[in-house]
């Protein structure tokens, strides 16, 4: 590619994305595709000859474009709402063409120090511990598999050497709730831990684990001859976000030796707001904290950065050096030591372009506005005849359902399944739901930058217009 088609191709780039964040409301949220669709409108093999930028980017227009699930929409209601942030799209932009592999120190300086900065800057707004340290992953899972795996290196079993099978050892417990994140059950798979050996430990009314049963549940295993590895907390549930009493459960953990993990991948951005930092008391007892940027920080898939108390064990979980990546620097990082990845992505950069352009009280201002529109719509639920909110919600995601006097259960779940999905199928909003005490919920998660009060309004509006259509039917 000459540098006129390099010009070219960038500024028809740029243009669409300026278009495609100046007109969201253009897409429908959620495409009206059925499998298999996409890849009927692709050839079934490579070309044997290149094709021309335009023919490509034509194809991107109109095949990928339409069939896109549009996260960065305004009414993306799912799951957790997210968004990226301009800036760091640049610097997604830039790290593509520096195309660095940041695993030795030496095949990135930049890309190695300013991650270990950044870490240290997000620690300082959350008023984490100084002496504690981070490392960027790509998504929760596989940092809170690393720091399941780092629990379990640090019982001194010697699984590193002598692995698990074929040796007389306990079983090893990882406790969590029925509000935890799979990814964890995932570890424990993964782990040789099992899924039999993952405890759920009971919930209080506010779906917080409960400590005493914690405790009670560990004293069980133990008295059974099985080795407690890890708690998992969590800091913002899936389901409701939900907080767990990280304190409390700390110091079970502390008394029993037994490490202590804290999933805050979605909320611990909420504890960058100093009225909401008490989201991380507790944390301080911890082991291990994972915090997803994005999230709800406004940057772009995949940046997940984990916080360790002693980032040694994690190094000795890991590191194997092989004679060719052997290095003379003393007193570098080299991130490879540090996860079951070799090469890593130069992710640090575009969280450095997003703290720098937003500037933390920007941010701030951002999660502040999020929280009070889930709040005003929950209120608006509460006031309204016939529907009712499910869970606390002490964020930006409310659970919510349609229940109409005299039905039943059974006829609320179903009524509420048909509301969600012909509200997701006018394209207009994209919300999703779960399940609170075995009742169907519809979730509203607010997260993106561009979400605007009329946006909420308009999905509210769609749901009681499902819910009177939807009630005529039954």
């Amino acid at each position: 590619m000459d540098d006129d088609a390099l010009r070219e191709g960038l500024d028809r780039a740029a243009a669409w994305i300026r278009e495609y964040f100046a007109h969201p409301e253009a897409y429908r949220v959620m495409p009206a595709v059925a499998p298999g669709q996409i890849a009927a409108a692709l050839p079934d093999s490579a070309p044997e000859e290149g094709v021309s930028l335009d023919a490509i980017f034509a194809d991107f227009e109109r095949i990928v474009v339409p069939g896109t699930t549009h996260w960065n929409h305004p009414r993306f209601f799912a799951y957790f709402a997210t968004s990226s942030a301009p800036a760091a799209i640049v610097a997604e932009a830039l790290a593509a063409t520096l195309d660095v592999k940041a695993m030795l120190w030496r095949t990135s300086p930049a890309a190695t120090e300013l991650e270990e900065v950044m870490m240290r800057w997000l620690g300082r707004l959350l008023d984490l511990q100084p002496h504690w340290t981070g490392v960027i992953y790509d998504t929760a899972s596989i940092a809170g598999f690393t720091a399941l795996a780092a629990a379990r290196e640090a019982l001194g079993l010697q699984i590193r050497e002598r692995g698990m099978s074929g040796r007389d050892l306990p079983a090893l417990r990882i406790y969590i709730t029925s509000e935890t994140h799979s990814h964890v059950e995932k570890a424990a798979i993964a782990l040789g831990v099992g899924q039999e050996n993952v405890v759920r430990v009971p919930c209080d009314d506010a779906y917080r684990m409960r400590p005493d049963l914690l405790r009670a549940a560990i004293e069980a295993d133990e008295g059974a001859g099985m080795r407690p590895l890890a708690v998992v907390a969590t800091v913002g549930t899936t389901s409701t976000t939900s907080v767990d009493p990280v304190a409390e459960i700390a110091e079970v953990t502390r008394e029993k030796r037994v490490w202590l993990h804290v999933d805050a991948a979605y909320a611990g951005s909420a504890a960058l707001i100093p009225e909401f930092r008490w989201m991380l008391d507790g944390t301080e007892l911890a082991d291990s904290l994972v915090l997803n940027p994005h999230k709800w920080m406004f940057v772009p898939m995949d940046l997940s950065v984990l916080f360790l108390k002693d980032e040694s064990i994690v190094r000795r979980a890991f590191s194997l050096v092989p004679e060719y990546l052997t290095t003379p620097e003393s007193g570098a990082v080299n991130y490879m030591d540090y996860g079951l990845q070799l090469g890593r992505r130069f992710r640090a950069l575009k969280l450095w372009f997003v703290l720098r352009h937003f500037g933390a009280e920007g941010i701030r201002e951002h999660l502040r506005r999020h929280i009070a529109l889930a709040q005003e719509f929950a209120s608006w639920v509460e006031a309204e005849l016939g529907w009712e909110v499910l869970a606390p919600y002490p964020l930006s995601v409310v659970c919510f359902r349609y229940g109409p006097p005299g039905s039943s259960e059974a006829q609320r779940d179903a009524l509420n399944a048909e509301i969600l999905r012909a509200v997701n199928a006018t394209g207009e909003v994209f919300l999703s739901h779960t399940k609170i005490d075995g009742r169907y919920a519809i979730r509203l998660a607010i997260g993106n930058l561009r979400t605007q009060k009329s946006d909420v309004q308009h999905a509210w509006r769609l749901l009681r217009q499902e819910a009177l259509r939807a009630g005529k039917v039954q």
